[in-house]
């Protein structure tokens, strides 16, 4: 069962995690972005929002998923979403912005503005990232 913080009402996997404590909408986050970041957002959201034991949380400069650890990452720049995620080995895709080693496993950064960028494949290494961690 997840533990809610008092201060910044943001859902935690227990009550000693660490986090950035400040309460932050998701529109905050979007407030001056285009409607299709917004609806490039949602559709990650919908897919990945459903899977079992899940915590969505926002900070000042993204939006976090957590399942026993974050595994997934989206933050949201002026024209273009950021997606940070984890994999066994070194992922190759058009919109890869950076990939590092990190304690055995690969930290990959993407960045896509339209829906029409977004491939099956990426949710599999979103769903590879969320079963790693």
């Amino acid at each position: 069962m997840p533990y809610i913080c008092p201060k910044c009402e943001r859902e935690l996997v227990s009550e000693h995690q660490s986090h950035y404590c400040a309460k932050v909408s998701l529109d905050d986050l979007f407030k001056g972005k285009s409607d299709e970041l917004l609806l490039l957002f949602d559709k990650l959201l919908a897919e990945v929002a459903d899977w079992p034991d899940v915590l969505v949380g926002t900070t000042p400069n993204c939006i976090t998923f957590v399942h026993r650890q974050t595994f997934f990452v989206i933050r949201p720049m002026q024209k273009q979403l950021d997606l940070k995620f984890y994999s066994t080995k070194p992922i190759e895709m058009p919109h890869l912005v950076k990939t590092i080693a990190v304690a055995g496993r690969y930290q990959n950064s993407i960045r896509l503005s339209s829906t029409n960028e977004l491939r099956p494949q990426l949710f599999g290494w979103i769903r590879e990232s969320y079963e790693l961690l």
